[in-house]
């Protein structure tokens, strides 16, 4: 081939800045859409070099988000700027797809850590995040997962499970309970970060904010968790899973906390269920 040709072949500078992302992040959309967002591949394209974790970082972990949970992401990311979101959508990618593990809190002892790990399948409600917003924050906007139930990590054939669950806040700038733990001057933790972006936490125990609807929704016991919200809004705690009984009554346990509404505000309950596997998509509850 002549030099000629060589020159012809090649792309000026020029051109290719301009030109190669495009095409390159609608290949990249389009073939994700073809493997339904498969999360763990994903996570293995944006660790190949910078500019694909760039691309990840900008259009493709939201992407997957909307893919997968497109009700509530629609929700949290209403009435944002640039449709941006407390922490990156990496940080709620991971939020969804991904249960945290504990560790020990000086509020919540465990003989041993419990490592995170990817989860098949998560489901996140509004109607449950309303169970751990306190009287006066009710106003807020909170998402929350049924706890991933892990066993006893102490062993010894002791009965309570472990409970981990996670969950996300819309607008948190804004929300009554950052400005309820402000005005309270709760002081953020010096050894616990978010595990989904890595910003300081506030630990909800220790700012005595954990009304008693939250142990009733996780099935635990008052006195028997522990949660943390960071300064994006993203929470995450553990519980002791309380083994149920036919003879319990759970009416007998309701007081001002509840709001006796199980309803979102179209009147529908709403839920949003994910899916990693790449072989299945998402499906949404009414």
């Amino acid at each position: 081939m002549s030099a000629n040709a060589n020159t012809r072949l090649r792309p000026s500078p020029g051109s290719e800045s301009d030109e190669s992302g495009i095409i390159n992040e609608r290949v990249l959309v389009l073939i994700f859409e073809s493997i339904k967002w498969d999360i763990h591949t994903l996570c293995s394209t944006s660790s190949v070099n910078r500019k694909l974790r760039a691309i990840a970082n900008r259009l493709l972990w939201r992407e997957l988000c909307v893919h997968r949970a497109p009700r509530m992401v629609s929700t949290l990311a209403n009435g944002s700027t640039n449709n941006r979101i407390g922490g990156g959508w990496h940080a709620l990618a991971k939020l969804l797809f991904f249960c945290c593990g504990s560790e020990s809190t000086r509020n919540f002892k465990l003989s041993r850590d419990l490592p995170g790990h990817f989860v098949k399948a998560s489901r996140f409600s509004k109607t449950s995040g309303r169970s751990f917003l306190s009287k006066k924050c009710r106003g807020d906007l909170l998402y929350v997962s049924d706890p991933c139930e892990h066993p006893n990590p102490s062993g010894g054939g002791k009965e309570d499970d472990l409970g981990v669950y996670r969950g996300v806040f819309k607008g948190f700038l804004k929300s009554r309970t950052r400005a309820c733990l402000i005005g309270r001057q709760v002081e953020l933790e010096e050894k616990v970060r978010c595990p989904y972006c890595g910003a300081p936490v506030w630990s909800m125990t220790s700012a005595r904010l954990v009304p008693k609807s939250a142990a009733r929704r996780l099935g635990s016991h008052h006195g028997g968790l522990e949660y943390f919200v960071c300064v994006n809004g993203h929470l995450h705690g553990t519980c002791w899973l309380v083994p149920l009984s036919s003879d319990e009554d759970d009416d007998d346990e309701f007081d001002d906390d509840v709001d006796g509404d199980d309803e979102d505000e179209t009147g529908a309950h709403e839920v949003d269920h994910m899916v990693v596997s790449g072989s299945a998509s998402s499906r949404e509850e009414n």
